[in-house]
């Protein structure tokens, strides 16, 4: 992301003060080191904090330029003192070096070689640390307040020279950044997630930088050890420092940033390599070129391979996903493999690529502006990335800045690929929740069937057999006496039970008429009519219907139509319906009306009733119930011919009194 000061406007930074602070570090180390290569081999044994020296300055002020080209920050301005001082420090040790050899009088300049790089330095772990955050200190003023009194102690305790002083100067700066260490982890653990990145790393950078001072009040602790730990938390800390302030408000310079940190992370694992080999084979080769030429051909060997591992390293560092999105988007996967609650996985979705760019907000929207699922809160201009399946637009993704910033080309492309993650974690929620409404909705229409059976039996069946049973005992007992009147009562019982016969195959065809999914749904209706009128009610059909319906919408069309008919046929007292089917040119209509009683206006809806509406409804449709002119009662359905829910199966129709 690209740091911005509002819409439209580049951060404030100051370059020139950038040029001149960064500049002015590089001109001292680079002086420092061209005086001790001039002057050879010397017994001063001090080679090596002169490379710690020369290294503090080109490091912090690489770092320290290009954080002031973009912003103004404290941080800045104590990185450019550290680069100035360690220059200094190398300056006066190279002309110490070279005054010796060429039998000179070094004079006080080669005092700095103690002194410059005191401030800078402790203030690294002592002070930086708690200026790095977003937001103002608040009631942690006293945290940096704090770290500024004990380097300013140190710095005198140095300047007297007094040894006893010194020591316990240096071990309270110790204790002090173990502490600031500390509180920067407990900062980590309670800050929010996007407030929390690259924190532990500074956690682990300030422990160990302060850690490295233990060896100067250890007196038996050999000479090269000192400035072999500080070469390799010099290696940690500033990079652990860029994480973090490039990623929370100091945005914006991807390329320099990238091309500093990896320069000044592999220039120190090299002066580490170095270091290492200068001081071991020092130790057991008695000439001191061959050492230093060893150490030389390592740093070349290792040059190439180094840097490639630390370009990986640098740029997941300071791009985090927006350098390799592909990561975030497996992780994105795997949790769309293990999703169980819908809802819970579009959060989730947001929320990580969210904290993977680091940005201000997410929010998911659905195809008319719905929001499905937000993360953050938008403050700034957003960027919308429209989501898309295989069957089109499914919704989109907003997207905005943290403040201070702005979404840039690669965090922009970032968004684009993980945005089909995204589409396909919604694509998969909606398909649950239409696998969870159809598999409510065949619930339910087994139930009402089986309620309709059960009501058929009780009501219907049950009773007659009973009667048929008390028939037949009656026909017992007047076989004998009267036979005339128990053939009379035979003849009774029998076309009673072929009209219970008759209902019977007709709740059978009104739950799964055989004749719909043979021949079709006009062809069903006419069997409808047929069987009504054999019932001695006239069902009057206008069906206009083509022979290529979708199955589930010719039977929630059947469904509703029977239906329709058979409460006309029980309730509205008349001796006839008219039915008319019809295709229009973007729904199906099934219109029933009767000139019966009518339905009264406080009469609640029965179980056909809501079976019809549950039809209409699951399919995107409507249904309507209400009285007809002058007498009656009119039932429409509208029924859309490409239903909201094709491909889902359609519970059958149902019979039931209303």
């Amino acid at each position: 992301m690209t740091a911005v000061d509002g819409p439209g406007r580049a951060a404030s930074g100051a370059p020139r003060q950038a040029v001149f602070l960064g500049g002015t570090a590089w001109l001292l180390a680079l002086a420092g080191l061209l005086l001790f290569a001039v002057a050879g081999p010397s017994a001063l044994d001090d080679e090596l904090f002169l490379l710690v020296d020369a290294t503090v300055g080109l490091v912090y002020g690489a770092t320290a330029g290009v954080v002031l080209w973009r912003r103004r920050h404290p941080v800045a301005y104590l990185l450019a003192l550290t680069s100035i001082g360690g220059g200094l420090a190398a300056l006066a040790g190279g002309w110490r070096t070279y005054a010796h050899t060429r039998a000179l009088e070094a004079g006080p300049f080669g005092d700095w070689f103690g002194l410059a790089w005191v401030p800078g330095t402790l203030a690294l772990f002592l002070v930086v640390p708690w200026l790095v955050r977003e937001r103002p200190l608040g009631r942690a003023w006293w945290g940096p307040a704090v770290g500024a009194v004990l380097t300013a102690a140190t710095l005198v305790s140095s300047v007297l020279l007094d040894v006893r002083v010194l020591m316990a100067a240096f071990g309270a700066a110790v204790l002090y950044g173990l502490v600031t260490a500390v509180g920067v982890e407990l900062r980590r653990r309670r800050s929010p997630e996007a407030e929390a990145v690259g924190l532990g790393w500074l956690a682990v950078g300030t422990a160990v930088m302060a850690l490295s001072f233990v060896p100067v009040m250890v007196p038996l602790a050999p000479s090269w050890v000192t400035p072999v730990l500080h070469l390799a938390c010099q290696a940690l800390f500033p990079a652990a420092v860029l994480s973090v302030v490039l990623r929370q408000r100091l945005w914006g310079i991807e390329l320099a940033v990238s091309r500093a940190l990896l320069a000044a992370v592999l220039t120190l694992g090299l002066a580490v390599v170095y270091a290492a080999v200068t001081a071991a084979l020092g130790r057991l080769v008695p000439a001191a070129w061959i050492a230093q030429a060893a150490a030389a051909a390592a740093v070349v060997l290792l040059a190439q391979p180094l840097r490639h591992r630390f370009e990986r390293q640098v740029h997941r560092m300071v791009y985090g996903v927006a350098d390799d999105p592909w990561r975030t988007a497996s992780r994105m996967g795997t949790a769309l493999g293990r999703a169980s609650d819908p809802d819970l996985l579009l959060s989730s979705l947001v929320e990580t690529v969210g904290t993977a760019l680091r940005l201000e907000s997410v929010t998911l929207r659905s195809e008319q502006g719905q929001v499905l699922a937000a993360w953050g809160t938008p403050t700034g201009t957003a960027l919308s990335v429209p989501l898309a399946s295989s069957t089109g637009p499914v919704g989109t993704l907003v997207a905005t800045a943290r403040p201070g910033e702005a979404l840039d080309t690669r965090t922009r492309r970032a968004l684009e690929e993980l945005a089909s993650v995204v589409a396909s974690g919604l694509v998969l929620t909606r398909t649950a929740r239409d696998l969870e409404q159809s598999r409510r909705r065949l619930t339910t229409a087994r139930l009402q069937e089986r309620r309709v059976v059960r009501r058929e039996l009780h009501d219907g069946l049950g009773p007659w057999l009973a009667g048929l049973r008390l028939g037949l005992a009656g026909v017992a007992n007047t076989v004998d006496s009267d036979p005339a009147a128990a053939r009379a009562m035979l003849h009774t019982l029998q076309e009673e039970l072929d009209r219970r016969i008759e209902d019977v195959r007709t709740v059978a065809r009104t739950l799964l008429p055989p004749v719909l999914e043979e021949l079709g749904l006009e062809a069903a209706l006419s069997e409808l009519v047929t069987r009504q009128a054999a019932a001695g009610f006239e069902v009057r059909l206008r069906a206009e219907v083509g022979a290529d319906l979708p199955a589930p919408l010719a039977a929630a069309a059947y469904g509703i139509a029977s239906e329709a008919v058979l409460n006309a046929a029980r309730h509205s007292g008349a001796t006839g319906c008219d039915i008319e089917v019809t295709v229009g040119d973007d729904a199906l209509r099934v219109r029933c009306r009767d000139d019966g009683v009518g339905v009264p206006a406080t009469a609640a809806a029965g179980v056909g009733t809501r079976a019809m509406r549950e039809r209409a409804e699951e399919l995107g449709g409507s249904f309507t119930r209400g009285p007809a002119d002058p007498h009656g009662t009119v039932v429409e359905a509208v029924l859309p011919l490409t239903p909201a829910t094709e491909g889902v199966p359609v519970a059958p129709a149902t019979a039931a009194r209303s």
